[in-house]
């Protein structure tokens, strides 16, 4: 592909994101799914422009709105990736011009509104001093509130930390491989990588190789997994020939890391209300060569197999729909589609799964309550409704559970996990462990 057509196509995969409801992963497998012409190298251009315009979408837009120019119907993706190349990747407006000439499967040339955008963004820079803080660090006005709570004086260091590109981590299969080997299989593939530093399981790759053609990958060594995401699983601490719950287990992600703990002994449920990502699993499960995984959809928090199989399971984990704010590196979109009413109605919907999760664990057995959120109004604040509503309940100390199930120094203070992208180069990440008395209260047993 040419440069313009590669221009092109980002224009044309920023419509289907912004004008769809799937978030910019899906719409950009989609995409490319219907486009199988486009090879790998044209692929990760098209994605480069795509995603430069996502991450920077609200300083682009603020440049758009100041430059007062008016833009014909349909045409606000093209101005996006106009402002891109100009205050991101500093193209000069005759370059600009050049890539928007009318060409085959190049953008039409530039009309006058767009020549007249183009020559006020020349030269500009990406972020002035009088641009507001929001706009700066790519948060919505509305949550600003919250984000200080969190972070205070650390708001702009933790935020700047979203703005990246998030790094490519590795999960060592254990069924298949150590660490050790899956370097060298790494390496054979031609692929660099070094060991993570939190996750023992954890491989940092360097740059962004096409892992899905390797032979390390095919055979089932690696998965892709952030290394935050791959403490969630260590931390539910999972042994060979207990019963464990993944209870909001998705596309199975660490439903694959619970199994290899579990090194194929004892039975792992994967449970989901979206019974389709549960069956895509199956393919992953393979792969990695697991197969004491039961895949269970749900028709609720509630559905009647959690009554059935109450106080049966050793481990439940509960990965739960969130806001996603801790994953905006790799989700920059993410930001936009969340709207000031979702985090009360998420909130709402964390506590009636832990309500009905917990009734699945036995006496001595653990709940892991886990989430890729930053805000504490869906983790920390959670702690005291657990000691309220779920009193046959306690908190296990992190650093009880880190020294059980990962035998390192645990890295952070406190009772709970916080991972955030600028403190310890994961996503953001929330993960509290709970041990259910061996006696006393029933729990909650409603149905």
């Amino acid at each position: 592909m040419t440069p313009g057509a590669r221009i092109q196509a980002a224009i044309e995969l920023l419509g289907e994101i912004h004008g769809g409801t799937a978030p910019a992963d899906r719409a950009a497998a989609a995409y490319f799914r219907n486009r199988r012409y486009i090879g790998g190298k044209d692929r990760r251009e098209v994605l480069d422009h795509a995603y430069g315009v996502l991450r920077r979408r609200a300083a682009l837009d603020w440049w758009l709105a100041r430059s007062d120019v008016s833009l014909a119907d349909g045409r606000r993706e093209r101005a996006r990736v106009i402002a891109k190349l100009l205050l991101i990747d500093g193209w000069s407006a005759d370059r600009v011009a050049g890539s928007f000439d009318g060409g085959q499967y190049r953008p039409v040339m530039l009309d006058p509104q767009e020549r007249r955008l183009v020559k006020a963004l020349a030269g500009q820079p990406l972020n002035p001093p009088d641009q507001p803080q929001a706009v700066r660090l790519e948060y919505p006005d509305w949550i600003a509130e919250q984000l200080i709570d969190v972070f205070g004086a650390d708001l702009e260091h933790e935020m700047a930390a979203t703005l990246d590109e998030a790094a490519t981590d590795l999960r060592v299969n254990a069924l298949k491989a150590t660490r050790d080997q899956a370097l060298a299989a790494l390496a054979r593939d031609g692929v660099e990588a070094a060991p993570t530093a939190l996750s023992p399981l954890g491989l940092r790759v360097k740059g962004r190789p096409p892992l899905a053609t390797m032979e390390s990958f095919r055979s089932g060594l690696i998965e892709v997994q952030d290394e935050g995401s791959q403490l969630v699983a260590l931390l539910a601490d999972p042994k060979p020939g207990m019963r464990v719950v993944d209870f909001c287990a998705g596309a199975g992600g660490k439903t694959l890391a619970l199994a290899a703990q579990m090194q194929n002994k004892g039975k792992l449920v994967a449970c989901d209300v979206l019974q389709g990502r549960v069956d895509r699993a199956a393919t992953r499960l393979t792969r990695a060569g697991v197969f004491n995984v039961e895949r269970r959809g749900l028709s609720s928090e509630r559905d009647p197999w959690v009554k059935r199989h109450a106080g049966s399971f050793d481990r439940v984990l509960v990965d739960a729909p969130c806001s996603g704010t801790g994953t905006w590196r790799r989700n920059p979109d993410a930001r936009w589609r969340l709207k000031p009413g979702d985090i009360g109605e998420l909130s709402d919907l964390q506590r009636r799964i832990l309500d009905s999760a917990a009734r699945l664990v036995k006496p001595g057995g653990r709940l892991i309550y886990a989430t890729c959120s930053l805000l504490p109004v869906e983790n920390t604040d959670h702690l005291a409704w657990i000691a309220e509503h779920l009193p046959d309940f306690e908190l296990v100390p992190l650093q009880k559970v880190w020294g059980e199930a990962i035998g390192t120094a645990c890295p952070v203070a406190g009772e709970t996990l916080s991972l955030t992208p600028a403190r310890n180069g994961t996503d953001g990440f929330f993960t509290a462990v709970f041990q259910r008395r061996a006696a006393g209260p029933a729990g909650t047993e409603a149905a």
